[in-house]
């Protein structure tokens, strides 16, 4: 039975479609109590905020708000204007005014941002939260409704200026309507200009009155608690119900309750004296939500923490998601997950998470769902607050690291099986017969190494998957080292069909995958992987494992030994100078040859022609911090999301071009070439409910209709597409369809825009841990394609890979450059908890990349924080700070340009090794006091390359 204390029930209206621009307010109408509620809180609110100029609301920044004294205070932006009233007779005045009220009339408007300004440079403080509201309308040649916007112009000290939108309304000639929005400044520019604009030219805009008001935010004095931090301040209102449900409403017409108890009393607060529950929930994303409009502020990070159960509906686990709906100020809706936690009917867990808002919302709505309709969500509490800095994990200093030393003991059998073990009730022997070479990948690293002994372990009598030979090696790993995993492998042969041997490490109950490989034959095959451990663990195990039970088979020269990233990089540096390095001559000329020689060379390379780029998202580039580190360095970008099929048309027929064409219009301004990411992709999980409802000739219309319609709109704008994204992974096309779907959709997409180089694209291919993406099953993917006419021209690697080594991946590149394709690595993160283990983790991949000759580009998938597809993966954290993983991205970049001084010689030139790229040349005749500067490019060639430049 429930003890309901207080009840409370909001009905709403809720479009399903996460996707969809939304024209009108889509948020609940609240009922009159909750009116009184609001009113109430509010009223509670101002008893509780502020005592003193440290957290206060400014009273109106803008002079001559409502146009008084004329337009004193004012600046009319390239048009012109006067000042009016509802008895002047304008021909915008409305006979039934409100009042008699003035007015600006902006006229004689040549351009849509065209408007009027004032600067409020001096009364805006950095952090304080600003809410903008004006009554405007429209006058002259306008039919129907015209948009008016409020605009903030930021003049920055570099000299560059940038625009964020506040909000935008649309109005008409009959009536006065009220523009609202808000806005926040992290630090304050140069210049703050405050404008209104937007009507089509010809039309005026009148403006009856602006009023904005900040909130300043220092220290926040409540009543009986003293002053607190406002980093550590709650932005939840009634956050543990204390209130009843004040604050708190229903998402999608669901019922909020506040219980001291429930269940008979089983269930009761895990802390405090209430919880409150969702109930009559009739979807997933039903819940309980809390509006927070002016609480947040843009580009800051905010934890989230709440601590949750489910109960009813026979439901004992689920999942129970932390949200942020977010409404743009032109009406457009952003879903961001916060986080999720499994929950259950038996006891409270904590969910918590971060987030943050690039853009200027007009509206935000925190709210908890998930899981399934029928089941209630309950919540002891819910907070969130700006989040705390966390400093980073200082380096860590491994001490008598033995780089190359095995720890595994009595690797070669010498001493029979004495130091190993078998896992489950298996037989282990020792026999001979197996190779007495060290696999190729270990001998890359490991260099010249003593013979192997020629003996095996041979593991019989196994009954279940996971019985093999084992050993401990608890003591023998270090933390943050990262280990090599090296074996010969080999199945006997009564085994039926293709069998997965996998070198495994148990570190405490978890476990990580070492290497493994697919056989099919009685052949000995090489194991390649690796592994890291970055948490103090009880207990570390190695075994051997994978083959179906009762197949026998037998595991030689296991090496696991940590490796030395120093020495592979060195030898990195040399085959870079030789992969991406020309010899260059500059030959000079001149009107008086003579006076060439001796004459003084200084080149300077201004750009690497190598393409470095990053994903991005829609909403990241409305954080100009963001927009500004990604032009500043990567030259080629991808969109993470916008270009998938399941984003452009997530309903049928209803298509969405609108978030690609922004993210292309920006990566166009700022000459960054881009990747098409993706027309199609097989994992079913990604296709949209209304693809898989289709029958097959439907699917098969669907499929052209989606060619058709995305080449030919962006003919000739994307130098790449990944065509089918990881069709070794999925096969949705492919079952539906037929074979000969993925080659028809690479020619077709070539017909249809034959510029860009299409791709393959997959996962796993360069780490040894997928026997589904081996490089062999990649390249026989890759030549079944060609051989049905599909015009495959470059060879995708994504590169989500964990604790990288760099002999494992250049065996993954040697192999695929058999094929004379150019390969790319298109996706690639990695993560560690610690930035500088992270670091040395991207340095290992960008160094492998950059030194070998098959790989023609490298993309990153992504780097700011809370905007990474993986945890502890970011190069940015979320406030605009360059951790130790960003800083060695810059310093290879820099590392990887060319600079060079001297003199002309007598043969008239100059000669210097460099880098592919742009490069400026400056020559200066001292005897003439003269300074020339010219640009050149050395080209991607095989040959040394002479420039000639005449001065």
């Amino acid at each position: 039975m429930r003890r309901v204390l207080k009840s409370f029930f909001i009905s709403s209206v809720f479009r399903a479609n996460r996707k969809k621009i939304y024209s009108e307010e889509t948020m609940e109408t609240p009922s009159a109590s909750n009116v009184q509620n609001a009113s109430h809180s509010e009223q509670k609110l101002e008893e509780c905020l502020m005592e003193g100029p440290e957290n206060s609301l400014t009273d109106n920044i803008i002079l001559n708000h409502d146009f008084s004294e004329g337009l004193q205070s004012w600046n009319l932006n390239c048009c012109e204007g006067f000042v009016a009233s509802a008895s002047s007779g304008h021909k915008g005045a409305l006979a039934n005014s409100e009042s008699e009220s003035h007015y600006a009339v902006v006229t004689n408007r040549k351009e849509c941002w065209q408007g009027l300004e004032q600067d409020i440079t001096t009364r805006v403080s950095p952090g304080s939260s600003c809410t903008v509201s004006a009554k405007v309308k429209v006058a002259g040649p306008v039919e129907g409704l015209a948009d008016v916007l409020a605009t903030l112009k930021l003049d920055h000290e570099d000299g560059t200026t940038s625009y964020q939108r506040v909000s935008r309304i649309s109005v008409s000639k009959e009536r006065w309507e009220k523009l609202e929005g808000t806005f926040s400044l992290t630090k304050i520019p140069k210049r703050v200009v405050f404008y209104l604009e937007g009507p089509s030219p010809g039309i005026d805009l009148l403006i009856e009155s602006v009023v904005i008001s900040c909130l300043r935010r220092g220290k926040l004095s409540i009543k009986g608690t003293g002053d607190v931090p406002a980093e550590s301040e709650n932005i939840i209102l009634n956050p543990a119900f204390d209130d009843g449900v004040n604050n708190w409403s229903g998402r999608g017409g669901c019922k909020i309750l506040v219980h001291d108890s429930m269940g008979d009393g089983k269930i009761l607060p895990k802390s405090g004296k209430y919880f409150a529950s969702a109930t009559e929930r009739t979807q997933s994303w039903n819940g309980i939500q809390q509006d927070i409009t002016g609480r947040v502020q843009r580009k800051l990070a905010y934890e989230v923490s709440a601590v949750v159960r489910i109960y009813g509906n026979n439901v004992t686990s689920a999942n129970v998601q932390a949200t942020l709906w977010v409404q743009t100020p032109d009406f457009q809706e952003q879903y961001i997950g916060i986080s999720s936690t499994q929950a259950t009917d038996k006891d409270w867990v904590q969910l918590q998470g971060k987030f943050l808002i690039n853009g200027n919302p007009s509206k935000v709505v925190v709210y908890l769902e998930g899981p399934p309709a029928g089941t209630d969500i309950l919540v002891n509490n819910l907070s969130l607050k700006h989040a705390e800095k966390i400093p980073p994990l200082p380096a860590p200093v491994i001490e008598d690291a033995n780089y190359g030393v095995n720890v595994i003991a009595n690797s070669n059998l010498y001493d029979g099986s004495n130091g190993w073990f078998s896992l489950g009730n298996c037989t282990l022997t020792v026999a001979n017969g197996s190779p007495r070479v060290l696999p190729p990948m270990a001998r890359d690293t490991l260099g010249q190494h003593a013979p192997l002994s020629g003996r095996c372990i041979l593991v019989t009598n196994r009954t279940q998957t996971w019985m093999g030979p084992a050993q401990v090696i608890t003591d023998k790993v270090k933390l943050y080292l990262t280990y090599q995993v090296s074996a010969w492998v080999r199945i006997g042969s009564r085994a039926a069909g293709p069998q997965n041997v996998n070198v495994a490490v148990g570190v405490d109950s978890q476990w990580v995958n070492g290497g493994q490989a697919e056989i099919n034959d009685t052949r000995w095959h090489e194991i390649g992987g690796s592994f890291r451990i970055e948490r103090e663990a009880a207990k570390v195990m190695v075994y051997v494992q994978g083959p179906a039970q009762g197949v026998d088979f037998m595991v030689a020269g296991l090496q696991i030994f940590p490796v030395n990233r120093e020495a592979r990089f060195r030898h990195l540096k040399r085959q870079t100078d030789q992969v991406r390095k020309r010899d260059v001559t500059l030959k000079f000329s001149a009107s008086d040859s003579s006076m060439l020689p001796g004459t003084f060379v200084k080149v300077r390379q201004t750009q690497n022609s190598f393409p470095i780029g990053s994903c991005m998202s829609r909403s990241n580039i409305e954080n100009e911090d963001f927009v500004d580190f990604f032009t500043k360095h990567f030259n080629w970008s991808v969109f993470a999301n916008e270009l998938k099929w399941y984003w452009t048309e997530s309903q049928q027929g209803k298509l969405n071009y609108k978030d690609a064409d922004d993210l292309l219009n920006l990566c166009n301004t700022n000459n960054i070439e881009v990747r098409g990411h993706c027309i199609f992709w097989e994992a079913e999980n990604t296709v949209q409910p209304w693809l898989k409802a289709l029958n097959k000739a439907d699917l098969m219309t669907a499929v052209q209709n989606r060619l058709t319609g995305l080449l030919s709109r962006y003919k000739g704008k994307f130098k790449h597409y990944d065509v089918n994204n990881e069709m070794l992974h999925g096969s949705f096309y492919q079952d539906r369809l037929g074979k000969d779907i993925r080659a028809n959709m690479f020619k077709t997409a070539n017909q249809l825009d034959p510029s860009p180089t299409l791709f393959v694209n997959d996962y796993h291919i360069e780490d040894g841990c997928d026997t589904r993406s081996t490089p062999e099953k990649y390249i026989e993917q890759i030549l079944g394609l060609q051989e049905q006419g599909a015009p495959v021209g470059g060879i995708g690697i994504q590169g989500h890979i964990d604790n990288p080594v760099g002999p494992i991946v250049c065996s993954a590149l040697d192999t695929l450059g058999t094929l004379g394709l150019p390969i790319w690595f298109t996706e690639v993160d990695v993560s560690s908890i610690n930035e500088h283990i992270r670091a040395d983790d991207l340095e290992v991949m960008l160094r492998e990349c950059f030194a070998h000759p098959a790989v023609e580009g490298i993309m990153l998938w992504g780097f700011w924080e809370l905007f990474m597809a993986r945890d502890n993966s970011h190069l940015v954290n979320a406030e605009g700070d360059i951790n130790e993983a960003g800083k060695r991205l810059l310093e290879l970049k820099q590392e990887w340009m060319s600079n060079a001084h001297g003199h002309v010689d007598e043969q008239q030139q100059f000669q210097f090794r460099g880098f592919q790229g742009t490069y400026e040349v400056e020559v200066r005749n001292f005897s003439q006091r003269k300074k020339v500067l010219k640009t050149f490019v050395v080209d991607k060639t095989e040959s040394p390359i002479v420039v000639s430049i005449d001065l």
